[in-house]
């Protein structure tokens, strides 16, 4: 799992980056919770969503926000750590040019703003937002949402009540041609703690889904 540093709008972005075997491999791109709360690219949860694209395959990349680890700049409020997923998601399709399926995963803050990235770029095909913090920043914008995707959180999520969640989901499923898989994972906080597994299974299982089970060809 390669480190790598890579050029954004306000200095080195620093990463890990998983390179698909195959030919002209799908791409993905995981952002993390918020740099103000301990928030980083190895936080376990946007790790578990690294795995679950990379072994079907995928080009995936994380990284840290500017202001986070080794990365420069400094906290911007969610439009700088935009321009920097929009800089993330330029330097994987330059890897990957000939991919032709792109995912983006969000994980609390970083589902916030993979959900307005995705808004920002037609080419992102799918989803998965993980406690997305729908009581604490405006989703709004997503009228309409552009693509399908998977929205998980916990029942015991001590930071997003679920009447939020649920109300963003209702409001995005609504929209035509747009298909929203609702989960909730019983016991999990907001970071799944202890139940990353648990996460694991149901994103897979959604990938499966979603995706035709690409497990299979990439293990042959």
């Amino acid at each position: 799992m390669p480190e790598v540093l890579f050029n954004g709008p306000a200095g080195r972005l620093e990463g890990r980056y998983t390179h698909g075997k195959q030919p002209n491999a799908p791409v993905a791109l995981l952002l993390h919770p918020h740099p103000q709360h301990n928030g980083t690219m190895n936080n376990k949860v946007v790790f578990t969503l690294f795995q679950s694209f990379t072994k079907r395959g995928y080009s995936a990349l994380r990284f840290n926000f500017r202001g986070v680890g080794r990365s420069q700049g400094t906290y911007d409020k969610g439009e700088g750590e935009l321009a920097d997923a929009a800089a993330a998601l330029d330097w994987l399709q330059t890897y990957n040019p000939n991919a032709p399926v792109c995912w983006i995963g969000g994980v609390s803050f970083g589902a916030w703003i993979g959900m307005q990235l995705l808004m920002r770029r037609p080419e992102i095909d799918g989803f998965v937002s993980v406690s997305p913090p729908a009581n604490l920043f405006d989703f709004s914008f997503l009228a309409p949402c552009p693509s399908s995707g998977l929205i998980i959180h916990g029942d015991k999520d001590e930071v997003v009540p679920q009447a939020a969640v649920s109300k963003l989901v209702t409001k995005l499923s609504h929209q035509k041609d747009i298909r929203i898989d609702h989960r909730v994972v019983p016991g999990a906080s907001h970071f799944f703690v202890n139940r990353t597994d648990d996460l694991a299974t149901q994103v897979d299982d959604y990938l499966d889904k979603a995706l035709g089970n690409p497990i299979a060809a990439v293990a042959e």
